[in-house]
């Protein structure tokens, strides 16, 4: 097991990434206010590890309240939200009850604001099951519902006390929600970390082989760069804003086709490929970097493309992009593999054109 630190003073909490840490009650014990907790899981998680989870917390003596949530993105929405209140009230938690989240992103998202609002706030404890929960949901506070007019647009910012990265759930995982974690991955080697990209060019086929040691070193360095960026800006007023590279351009595409029909990497993938062509347009990223660029997301299995989507339908919903100012767009671009920057620069028109350019329809 490895252990890092978000260190956010006296709120500062630790990830530990490692295989059977299910097994590891102890390593949860220290971070319970009282002895009772409520896990909040889904359908498909919950039959694969809440048995052993449960199991390993009542063996400690530990009080154990089970919530189970249809799975999908679909469900990230306000009645979903509501299911977990009724049980909580229900099942007579209390403030000082700690909350759960066994699950991927939509899991962790859900709990984490249900944590944030339930008696105006409450512990709660992150043990991501996908890998792109492991690598970037379950790590900096963030939470949220969608909306039908955009994606995460109701949240809070709500540390977890605790981020428990089991890396043998990967096993079950699908290919397909393997391969959109990988996503999350390349983005932070985009934005601040060249070695770590040129890493992923390597290993790339490993992790996607399922290599648990490569896994492993992947998901610790994706943990260390978004854990010293989130020490650094925790209300994304700043720095912060540069993990959503792909995000603004991803997020249209999720709530216009439909939440679950691309899955978040899927869209992050695409998304940042237009974010790439964007970057090639002002002059910062040449047709190497490019290609490059596209290379890594097609070796796992990523759309480098957009979806057949209008281009008014993106500028639409991009409006209600979480980083617009003023009512001005603001994009997450590349001025090289390695070095993001926000900017204000891009005109409509050259939005417009790398849209075309990086979708099915171009």
């Amino acid at each position: 097991m490895e252990t890092l630190t978000v260190a956010l003073a006296d709120r500062a909490y630790p990830i530990h990434v490692g295989r059977a840490l299910l097994d590891r009650g102890d390593l949860l014990l220290p971070y319970l206010r009282q002895p009772k907790v409520a896990i909040v899981s889904n359908t498909t998680v919950a039959p694969l590890y809440l048995e052993r989870l449960s199991g390993s917390l009542r063996r400690a003596g530990i009080e154990v309240v089970e919530i189970i949530l249809p799975d999908g993105e679909a469900f990230k929405n306000w009645q979903t939200l509501t299911t977990i209140f009724d049980v909580l009230l229900q099942a007579r938690c209390e403030r000082a009850t700690t909350l759960l989240a066994l699950g991927g992103g939509v899991v962790g998202d859900m709990t984490g604001f249900a944590a944030a609002c339930f008696q105006r706030g409450m512990p709660f404890i992150q043990i991501p099951t996908t890998l792109l929960a492991q690598v970037d949901s379950s790590v900096g506070g963030k939470t949220a519902i969608n909306h039908p007019l955009g994606k995460n647009m109701i949240g809070a910012f709500h540390q977890p006390k605790l981020v428990l990265a089991d890396t043998d759930t990967l096993k079950t995982l699908p290919d397909r929600e393997l391969r959109a974690g990988l996503a999350e991955v390349i983005k932070y080697g985009l934005i601040r970390d060249l070695p770590f990209f040129e890493w992923l060019e390597v290993h790339l086929e490993g992790l996607l082989c399922r290599d648990p040691e490569l896994l492993a070193e992947a998901i610790v360095r994706s943990c260390r760069n978004k854990a010293e960026v989130v020490v650094a800006d925790e209300h994304e007023s700043g720095e912060r804003a540069l993990l959503n590279l792909g995000h603004t351009f991803g997020h249209a595409i999720e709530t216009a086709m439909g939440y679950g029909q691309w899955l978040h990497g899927e869209a992050v993938a695409a998304g940042t490929l237009i974010a790439a062509q964007l970057s090639s347009q002002l002059g910062w990223l040449g047709a190497s970097e490019i290609e490059r660029v596209v290379r890594l997301f097609q070796r796992a299995g990523l759309p480098v493309f957009g979806p057949p989507l209008a281009v008014e339908r993106y500028l639409e919903l991009m409006q209600h992009d979480k980083k617009v100012r003023e009512g001005k767009l603001r994009f997450v671009l590349l001025k090289d593999i390695g070095q993001a920057v926000v900017s204000e620069v891009a005109a409509e028109s050259e939005v417009r054109r790398a849209i075309l350019a990086r979708s099915a329809h171009a």
